[in-house]
């Protein structure tokens, strides 16, 4: 019986250290310029899958990286770096997460997270974001329309 029960402990414990070795974190650059433009984050899309992690860096002075409030899945809290701040955060919930360096959102800095199997709805498309943000954002979207990120 004791020996029954070793194994066991030994089999979650494994399982346990198994689970959290299977998640990944991805760094994006916060950039002033970058392959698509200025005031850029690279990547800026990614898909993960739930328990993923991203690193946010900030490659110049002067960004952050802030969830974008009616971009992410309800309930979820958000999320808001310090500015020049590396910062890591982990997305546990499905669905879809803009990103935006709050600082420059005005300028189009953004960035969309897809977590786990989550349909791209028009609520998501429709936030109302700043002019330089929608063409960025529409770019992403049709993407992920042409399959990117599956």
């Amino acid at each position: 019986m004791k020996t029954l029960s070793m194994i066991a402990v030994a089999l979650v414990v494994s399982l346990l250290a198994g689970a959290s070795a299977a998640a990944e974190t991805f760094k994006v650059e916060m950039r002033n310029r970058g392959e698509r433009g200025s005031m850029v984050f690279e990547p800026d899309f990614l898909a993960l899958k739930p328990g993923d992690s991203i690193k946010f860096i900030a490659t110049h002075k002067s960004h952050n990286a802030a969830s974008i409030d009616g971009m992410v899945p309800e309930g979820y809290a958000g999320f808001k770096g310090k500015i020049n701040e590396e910062i890591e955060v982990t997305f546990d919930q499905p669905g879809y997460y803009g990103i935006k360096c709050s600082p420059h959102f005005g300028m189009g800095m953004v960035m969309l997270v897809k977590v786990g199997e989550a349909a791209l709805t028009d609520a998501i498309r429709t936030v109302d974001v700043p002019a330089r943000a929608r063409p960025r954002f529409d770019d992403i979207f049709a993407r992920i329309d042409a399959g990117e990120g599956k």
